[in-house]
């Protein structure tokens, strides 16, 4: 069973990147703080990425299961993931820097911890302590290398309980990187990797340098903290959804075991997912 952990939906982009907009100009290209970027594959004209072409690409993969994060650069859409929660799909709610009202309908609480205006995560408390009141988890981009994993440190301790998906794999192509993975020495704290393949794009597939960064973060934190994301849908502008995964399916360098770990039985867990089932194999046009 694969469960992505790291995804993005939005029914129109409207978001902010350095204090300028981001939105969409059709085929699948955004205005991104006034410089063209390819947001989304071309043949997301309409500039909806939506729920449903999540699910057909899921079905298509082999995917069972996806976590909704979301991210300034493309709006709040709280309102659309509350439509799209169902067994397959758990959502989580914007947090940007004020209240965030009623969050019961979510799963967890996102923090774009890398674009707060305020960087210090200890004026950030409440977000952390509604959701451990809540039952709720938090999903965090923190700021590359250990420029916050100490104040993190700091809030995971008071809130031990609370459980934590630190995303883009502690941003694993920066400087000190692994001090992030070692936050997963904590009981509730787990790493995913959605981004991953973004940020080893230079080398391409199948990410070579990435298998041996997913080795080394386990020798830290071993398997069982770790749990894949495919940052869907703008690493889909360079490789396929299967693509973003597929790499580790048919590494030799990672065994079967631990591949079952990381790319699903662990996040069943974390997020508490209930009633998947892993779709039917269809064969494609060039299969014999």
């Amino acid at each position: 069973m694969i469960i992505d952990a790291h995804t993005h939906l939005w029914k129109k982009q409207n978001g902010i990147v350095n204090g300028k907009p981001v939105y969409d100009i059709g085929g699948g290209r955004s205005d991104f703080g006034g410089e063209i970027k390819q947001m989304m594959p071309p043949y997301m004209t309409d500039g909806e990425n939506n729920v449903e072409r999540l699910i057909a690409n899921m079905d298509y993969a082999g995917v069972s299961g996806a976590v909704i994060t979301q991210e300034y650069i493309d709006g709040n859409q709280n309102d659309y993931l509350l439509s799209c929660k169902c067994d397959r799909i758990k959502i989580c709610a914007l947090y940007e820097e004020k209240d965030l009202g009623d969050i019961s309908g979510f799963d967890g609480i996102k923090l774009c911890a890398s674009r707060l205006k305020d960087k210090n995560l200890l004026n950030h408390i409440e977000p952390f302590k509604l959701a451990d009141e809540n039952g709720k988890f938090i999903s965090i981009d923190l700021a590359d290398g250990d420029e916050q994993t100490k104040m993190m440190q700091e809030i995971i301790e008071h809130f031990p309980d609370l459980r934590i998906a630190i995303g883009h794999f502690g941003m694993v192509t920066r400087e000190n990187w692994l001090e992030q993975i070692k936050l997963a020495r904590n009981k509730n704290v787990y790493i995913e990797s959605g981004g991953i393949t973004w940020l080893f794009n230079s080398e391409f597939y199948p990410f070579h340098s990435a298998i041996k960064a997913i080795n080394e973060a386990a020798g830290l934190v071993g398997f069982e903290k770790l749990m894949w994301g495919s940052d869907y849908p703008r690493t889909m502008t360079a490789i396929t959804y299967k693509m973003s995964f597929d790499f580790v399916v048919k590494s030799k360098e990672v065994s079967e075991e631990n591949k079952k770990l990381f790319l699903g039985e662990n996040a069943v867990s974390f997020y508490g997912f209930k009633n998947l089932i892993i779709p039917e194999k269809i064969k494609n046009m060039v299969e014999d």
